[in-house]
């Protein structure tokens, strides 16, 4: 299931490249703020704090909005932390639209709907063994982040998102709202 969902996801972003890359020779820019199409990002918060890597690909549409996708390697519900036993084995793939707002050439808002999903397992001591939390769930929520746009080919900035999950059995363990933060660091093409 990881293959095939990683695979459909590296194709279509290989496919939106493409395109991307026609669009750009074919004309002089798309829309008014520069000539960038895509962005390549990293969360380097939690990958600090946390150890989680969480890469993304963004597809500008137009000024005012970009497809958004996410890959999380280890992630983890929350901020939630691994030590005496516990241990995630859980990775996340996140579909979300950027909306962005605000004339500033330096930086704007966004605001964003998402849809995520997250599959693995959560193991943690309990009486002598180990309790295994099946942690499969899909959610969905909304977000707000803010990008200062230092040049045509890199951005950054603070984003915050909260979900809900549709997971009985994460929510016995854990709880249905989920909140998820992060500061991104991006390379636009």
């Amino acid at each position: 299931m990881r293959k095939v969902l990683l695979g459909i996801l590296l194709t279509a972003i290989l496919g939106l490249t493409a395109e991307a890359q026609q669009v750009i020779s074919s004309s002089s820019g798309i829309g008014s703020r520069s000539v960038y199409s895509n962005e390549v990002k990293v969360n380097f918060l939690n990958l600090i704090a946390l150890g989680s890597i969480e890469v993304g690909y963004e597809k500008f549409l137009s000024d005012e909005h970009a497809l958004d996708l996410q890959i999380m390697f280890n992630d983890r519900f929350g901020y939630n932390s691994e030590g005496q036993g516990k241990n995630y084995k859980t990775n996340s793939v996140q579909a979300a639209m950027n909306f962005y707002f605000g004339n500033n050439l330096n930086g704007r808002f966004f605001i964003y709907p998402l849809a995520k999903l997250r599959f693995g397992e959560f193991e943690e001591p309990s009486d002598g063994g180990v309790r295994v939390t099946n942690m499969n769930s899909f959610m969905l929520g909304a977000g707000a982040g803010y990008k200062w746009e230092v040049s045509d080919h890199f951005a950054f900035g603070p984003y915050v998102s909260i979900a809900r999950g549709f997971s009985d059995e994460v929510a016995e363990r854990f709880t249905r709202i989920e909140l998820n933060g992060g500061f991104s660091l991006g390379y636009r093409f």
